[in-house]
């Protein structure tokens, strides 16, 4: 988190945990509004490493998930790093600026995926680095946050994964009612300042909790190696590209989505439970042998109490019964609708 801002964010009332807001006083209240009103998040949780160059463009086209070629000045994607297995090492946002692209993935990951991805630049023309200080990314949502960006000087945009320029903002619209806004360090402060007034401070895991809603998968140190992008719907969020060429693991995911249907896929549940489920929590169905059903992806509290979840579950799990958390005598995860389809 870059420093300045980090005693900006404290002078607001944040307190601050290992580099990312927990809360600003009473988190309760926080996750509450998350469900309804507006929000604004700091989104320091999350490192950007930045590709600059002219090879740029094509050297990420060999190494990630996705087709970098559609992201544009004016558009912003999801997508995946990969071992040569096909398991995801990484999730990312991924945009294009006149520095060159820059990649948002958790901040616990940057290190490690940075330090990969340089070990295939050999010869090609680009210059990985961290960018996250370089920057600052504040997160805004709810029925009013158009309206709010639009107050800033301009229009917000309009469909998801647009990226428009609105006063000394880059905005990106994401799914669920979102914004995320990518502005100079300078420029932040009076940025929060005017957007508080119509919208209420909160902890980066309200925006996880949205990004939950949204069926926004994260990978995280919990769940590094274990998923294939489809199981946790990479390609229904436009993650995946099947024409684009090869990558690391580009075979093995092909091969999932041509050789028949995916054994495991990302739901949404609710679980009704005191303790917090943690990413990469095993999941187990009803029968004789109490198997292993799944895996959870990432959970968050929720407003009507207990805990949301994005699952990676057996489809033979949830065709024979419930499926349970933690424990073959666990709570019993509730499932919701994503808002797309998994068929």
């Amino acid at each position: 988190m870059n420093p300045v801002w980090q005693d900006f964010l404290r002078a607001a009332g944040a307190h601050i945990d290992n580099g990312q807001v927990a809360h600003f006083g009473n988190r309760q209240q926080e996750i509450a509004a998350t469900q309804n009103s507006n929000i604004l998040t700091d989104l320091s949780h999350f490192s950007v490493i930045q590709f600059a160059g002219e090879d740029g463009e094509s050297f990420l086209q060999g190494q990630l998930s996705c087709d970098v070629r559609q992201a544009l000045l004016n558009h912003a994607q999801y997508g995946s790093y990969c071992t040569p297995k096909g398991r995801m090492l990484a999730t990312f946002l991924l945009w294009r600026s006149a520095d060159g692209f820059q990649m948002q993935l958790p901040a616990a990951l940057r290190e490690a995926v940075q330090k990969r991805l340089s070990m295939y630049v050999l010869r090609s023309r680009v210059k990985v680095s961290d960018a996250s200080a370089a920057t600052v990314r504040i997160g805004i949502a709810g029925p009013g946050a158009a309206a709010a960006v639009a107050g800033m000087g301009g229009a917000a945009p309009e469909e998801d994964y647009a990226v428009a320029q609105v006063g000394p903002a880059n905005v990106i619209r994401l799914p669920g009612k979102r914004f995320e806004l990518v502005l100079p360090p300078e420029d932040a402060p009076g940025v929060w300042q005017a957007l508080s007034r119509h919208c209420m401070p909160a902890g980066s895991g309200c925006w996880e909790w949205l990004d939950i809603q949204a069926g926004i998968p994260t990978i995280t140190t919990g769940t590094q190696e274990q998923f294939v992008p489809q199981m946790a719907n990479l390609e229904l969020i436009g993650g995946v590209s099947f024409t684009k060429g090869c990558y690391p693991g580009q075979e093995i995911v092909a091969r999932s989505q041509y050789l028949g249907k995916v054994k495991r896929r990302m739901y949404l549940a609710h679980i009704q439970s005191e303790t917090a489920p943690q990413p990469g929590d095993a999941l187990f169905g009803q029968g004789p042998a109490e198997q292993s059903a799944g895996t959870i992806v990432n959970a968050q509290p929720s407003p009507q109490g207990g805990y949301d979840a994005l699952a990676v579950i057996l489809s033979t799990s949830l065709e024979s019964g419930a499926v349970v958390w933690k424990a073959p005598d666990g709570p019993v995860l509730q499932l919701q609708s994503l808002p797309y389809s998994v068929e």
